[in-house]
């Protein structure tokens, strides 16, 4: 019995919650939900013929929200089970009488998708994505279930099948924010789908994660009939008027047995190897260069000292480890270096297949074990809750990258306490990103979780990678070489002209 709750801990939890033995907060469950809209979800009865899992309290509330409201936007923070609650509503649906429905989403979580919907319930999964994907869709098409198909595969959907004659019940766009521009050919192929149905779920962690208009551009997908672009719209007015379409809850309001989050800045000096590496990055106006100089020099890097150390002492209390980096040079030299078990690297070159396969290895592994990964590729779609101790080897330009990657562990499921390492070198690079990040950081966290200041956000977060390199290695030339900068290089290798 033991076993199957360390292996199945979140079911576990979500079977306690519908039993009563851990309340929620409801405030905090209904989200900023007005009493009347509460009232409506309430009337709501949830029919889980189809559905195998359980549903905590505050995901039965988003369940029933998305069928009273018909066309919405789900923005519960990463980690709470959006995917479960989607799930639960295109199960209620399929027991009163819907047969056909779609998922489209990135490619790197089709496969999370198609397990999940066959885990979480008796409906069944199609694969409308890569090999095998005609026989796939010529199942869907005869017997129903759920297709499950990318953004990137819609232009062969429409060519391949006529969905104006397939009765979709539901649509669901998971990472919404992917459609937010609406000149973008993804975007108008996912909206001539989404006026063709009328229940549709957008699905998005961090859906406030740019401009505020982009949020609107996605309240306008599901609710052309709102309006909310009002001169001047104070955040209050704002959040009335998106109620009947927007539900979001954070971590910390609904899942009370949520495990500690330890985090550590390792400040470290910079090696003998480490400067010299930095000082020629400083001469090539390399702002890439410039942040990885700390982690190339191997074994003489302070950094990788570090990391080392911290990988020893996790695998000798049991722990797991995720190491995180932007720069494939950085995980190479990691994966040269460590002496135990490592699973990866999982990167952008790694097809979605693959990713889960590398997950799956890394958590059914016994004792400890390093999953080695790019920073963006798994920050999102993945579920790693094996890990316990997280370590970051560079500060991020954005602060969401960094939240989402520590989300793919800290999450319902979890059982450890979650410790989260940041190797940041004690001059240069590190200090001025992590000083310059700091405030709109603070800001962002603010607007997330506070719509009071909604109204600042165009100028809160929008952190541009060309200005922050401009600046940085603009200081560092000055501070290193005392002379005038030369163009700065982007990360693509085009030159960003120095201001």
């Amino acid at each position: 019995m033991w076993k199957d709750f360390l292996a199945r801990p979140a079911d576990y939890f979500a079977l306690i919650s519908e039993l009563g033995f851990n309340t929620e907060d409801e405030a905090k469950t209904h989200g900023d939900i007005p009493v009347e809209i509460i009232e409506a979800v309430r009337k709501v009865e949830l029919d889980i013929t189809y559905f195998t899992a359980n549903l905590r309290g505050y995901q039965q509330f988003a369940a029933r929200f998305a069928i009273a409201q018909e066309r919405v936007i789900i923005g519960d923070e990463m980690g709470l089970g959006k995917t479960v609650e989607a799930i639960s509503v295109l199960a209620h649906l399929r027991a009163k009488g819907e047969y056909f429905f779609l998922v489209i989403c990135p490619a790197a979580v089709v496969t999370n998708w198609v397990r999940e919907v066959r885990s979480k319930s008796r409906l069944t999964p199609h694969r409308l994505h890569g090999p095998g994907r005609d026989d796939a869709l010529s199942a869907w098409v005869r017997r129903g279930g759920v297709g499950v198909t990318t953004f990137e595969s819609l232009r062969w959907l429409e060519g391949e099948c006529d969905l104006d004659k397939v009765p979709l019940g539901c649509v669901i766009v998971d990472e919404a924010h992917y459609i937010k521009n609406p000149a973008a050919q993804r975007t108008t192929r996912t909206l001539a789908i989404l006026e063709r149905t009328r229940r549709s779920i957008l699905m998005t962690g961090t859906p406030m994660e740019n401009r505020l208009d982009e949020f609107r551009t996605l309240v306008h997908y599901v609710r052309p009939d709102l309006n909310t672009f009002g001169a001047g719209m104070s955040a209050r007015k704002f959040r009335r008027q998106v109620a009947p379409v927007y539900l979001r809850r954070n971590q910390e309001d609904v899942l009370r047995e949520l495990p500690e989050l330890v985090e550590v800045d390792e400040v470290l000096p910079l090696s003998v190897h480490d400067a010299d590496r930095y000082r020629q990055a400083a001469i090539d106006s390399s702002f890439m260069g410039l942040r990885q100089a700390a982690m190339l020099e191997g074994s003489r890097s302070m950094k990788m000292q570090r990391l080392l150390e911290i990988v020893q002492e996790a695998e000798q209390d049991g722990r797991k480890v995720i190491v995180f980096s932007h720069f494939l040079a950085v995980l190479e030299e990691v994966e040269t270096l460590i002496p135990g078990k490592t699973f990866g690297i999982l990167s952008g070159r790694v097809s979605p297949v693959d990713r889960q396969r590398m997950v799956d290895d890394f958590t059914k592994a016994k004792g400890g074990g390093v999953l080695i990964s790019q920073i963006i590729a798994g920050g999102v779609g993945l579920n790693i809750q094996a890990a316990s101790v997280i370590i970051i080897c560079e500060p991020q330009i954005k602060p969401t990258t960094e939240w989402q990657a520590i989300a793919r562990a800290r999450r319902m499921g979890q059982l450890n306490s979650v410790q989260v390492h940041r190797l940041i070198s004690e001059e240069g690079v590190d200090q001025r990103i992590t000083q310059l990040l700091a405030e709109k950081a603070h800001l962002f966290e603010a607007f997330a979780r506070d719509s009071d200041i909604a109204q600042h956000a165009p100028e809160a977060y929008d952190v541009s990678e060309a200005d922050l390199a401009r600046d940085v290695v603009a200081a560092e030339r000055e501070r290193l070489l005392s002379k005038p900068t030369s163009p700065v290089r982007s990360d693509e290798g085009e030159e960003l002209p120095v201001a």
